[in-house]
């Protein structure tokens, strides 16, 4: 899920050293567009707090691109573009969906599971490669194996909204904190 295509699951092998070594953990990343104009999008985060500011970006945009430049994996012209995940981000690995246990997510299977492909509900952890959601009007909790999801996304609603502002706090507060130090 992290990658869609051949050439996406490349360039993350190619990346992944590379996020890590300068302290991030790649998201997803989409190499989007023809061959007259692409778009290389990273989206990635810090794994200590699953947060990316704007310095972040131009620290890992930097790194990435002196690889890019140096392997050359991308034939053409393109455009890399490294951001947060943002609020509403995906899930892309498994840990995604422990990280936002007690939140409300959409998911797409690869196939047919009780007559649908989507799902909603709320994230209710991991259990043995399996990603454990709370589905609106089932007393059970059901159990969706991870290799089946080819798409999933936390629901922007009031509650993802509250933690978002807090983490913004949060930070906001932390680089006050710096500049008057």
């Amino acid at each position: 899920m992290r990658g869609k295509t051949a050439e996406d699951l490349k360039l993350i092998d190619l990346l992944d050293p590379v996020a890590e070594a300068a302290g991030y953990g790649i998201v997803r990343l989409r190499l989007m567009g023809g061959a007259e104009r692409r778009k290389l999008q990273v989206m990635a985060e810090r794994p200590s707090d699953r947060d990316m500011n704007v310095e972040d970006c131009a620290r890992l945009s930097r790194a990435i691109s002196e690889v890019l430049d140096a392997a050359d994996p991308i034939s053409g012209e393109y455009v890399l573009e490294v951001s947060s995940p943002g609020i509403d981000r995906p899930l892309t690995r498994l840990e995604d969906f422990e990280a936002f246990e007690g939140y409300e997510a959409r998911l797409e299977l690869d196939r047919l599971a009780e007559g649908r492909k989507r799902f909603r509900g709320v994230l209710a952890g991991v259990e043995d490669g399996q990603v454990a959601i709370d589905l609106e009007g089932e007393e059970e909790t059901a159990l969706v194996p991870f290799a089946w999801i080819i798409d999933a996304k936390l629901v922007l609603n009031d509650e993802l909204m509250k933690k978002g502002a807090e983490t913004r706090a949060a930070r906001l507060a932390a680089e006050d904190q710096q500049t008057s130090d």
